[in-house]
């Protein structure tokens, strides 16, 4: 059986991660499990342990806005592969996370011993999907924009994401540690490279990928 070194599980709730753990700990003993309940985290885990063998991440972790999070770690953390877990199951949004680069799908419904049989698809270098899952038509509405998020540096990103949450340059640049003047540079690249005038066209721009856009059925 495969014994991957180090897993990283991104997902706010504490109840669930536990019961993951429960699971998998006893079969994979020699892995560390690092653990994340924030964007903030997740990105601080990535930086320090970008050797990790996978990614086990929620897409409503706090700060994830939809999609974008799973588009930024495949473009800075090629190497990881993530595998999505999520309350929502629908078609729609299962085809969008893999065509944004999951290496699989699991839904929080999944028992739990099916969960572990997916870890360890992907682990293998497979991809795993739901068995109900069925190829919806493809969905080109949000390549472009995912393209551009995807180009962000991860500092970029970063600020990108305080944007989306009302924060002013002032405050991103006491939080990073940075001037304003550097802040309002960033910005600048950022909305270059999302084609977009002001950060109120780039958080327009990347709700496009938010779950809040997907028609759940």
């Amino acid at each position: 059986m495969i014994q991957p070194q180090k897993i990283i599980i991104a997902d706010d709730h504490p109840l669930f991660r536990q019961a993951l753990l429960g699971t998998l700990k006893p079969k994979l003993s020699y892995t560390t499990y690092l653990e994340a309940q924030t964007i903030a985290e997740l990105e601080q885990q990535l930086q320090e342990h970008s050797d990790s063998d996978l990614l086990l991440l929620d897409l409503n972790i706090p700060g994830a806005h939809g999609f974008n999070t799973l588009i930024h770690v495949r473009n800075h953390f090629p190497q990881i592969p993530v595998v999505i877990i999520s309350a929502h199951e629908d078609h729609t949004t299962i085809s969008k996370a893999m065509k944004y680069g999951a290496a699989g799908f699991v839904p929080k419904s999944t028992p739990v011993k099916d969960i572990f049989s997916a870890i360890m698809t992907v682990l293998s270098g497979d991809i795993w999907l739901p068995e109900l899952f069925q190829n919806s038509k493809d969905d080109h509405e949000n390549c472009d924009i995912a393209s551009r998020v995807a180009s962000l540096t991860q500092q970029q990103y970063r600020i990108l994401m305080m944007f989306a949450q009302g924060l002013l340059n002032k405050q991103i640049a006491y939080d990073l540690n940075v001037s304003e003047a550097t802040i309002k540079a960033h910005a600048t690249a950022i909305f270059r490279k999302l084609d977009v005038r002001n950060r109120t066209q780039a958080v327009i721009a990347i709700a496009k990928l938010d779950l809040a856009e997907v028609e759940f059925k």
